[in-house]
């Protein structure tokens, strides 16, 4: 079945995910030229991501108030947020940019952060029940 009614701890993983994701997406537009000056990242990615994390954290938190979600919407979810973990680390890997110190300490935290609520999701996901018709 794809219908599910979250546990509490996959309701709380995306409510805090969500408000991270918002968090840190305005930050990244709004201060994207002071951050990337700072972090001596390319000023047009943090900008990107950014733009890109807001109408997730707002998918984010709409899913967290539903009363059944979809199942394949939180397996989306999770792949989402391991593929924003693998590529921030591959960003850093593959020399794309040369952060100074606080810049690479900036990508591994957000990406550890991230890391953290994908295993929270998915351990909610498995304590989820199936959704009662």
């Amino acid at each position: 079945m794809n219908a599910l009614q979250p546990s509490p701890l996959l309701r709380n993983a995306l409510l805090v995910d969500g408000l991270l994701s918002g968090v840190t997406g305005l930050l990244l537009v709004l201060a994207a030229g002071w951050l990337g000056a700072f972090l001596e990242l390319p000023r047009m990615l943090l900008l990107i991501a950014g733009s890109a994390l807001l109408p997730f954290a707002a998918m984010l938190v709409w899913l967290a108030n539903r009363a059944e979600l979809s199942r394949p919407a939180v397996w989306a979810v999770l792949a989402v947020n391991v593929v924003w973990v693998i590529d921030s680390l591959l960003l850093l890997v593959i020399g794309w940019v040369s952060p100074n110190l606080f810049g690479y300490a900036f990508v591994v935290a957000q990406a550890v952060a991230v890391a953290l609520l994908a295993e929270l999701q998915w351990y909610g996901l498995k304590y989820s029940r199936a959704a009662t018709l």
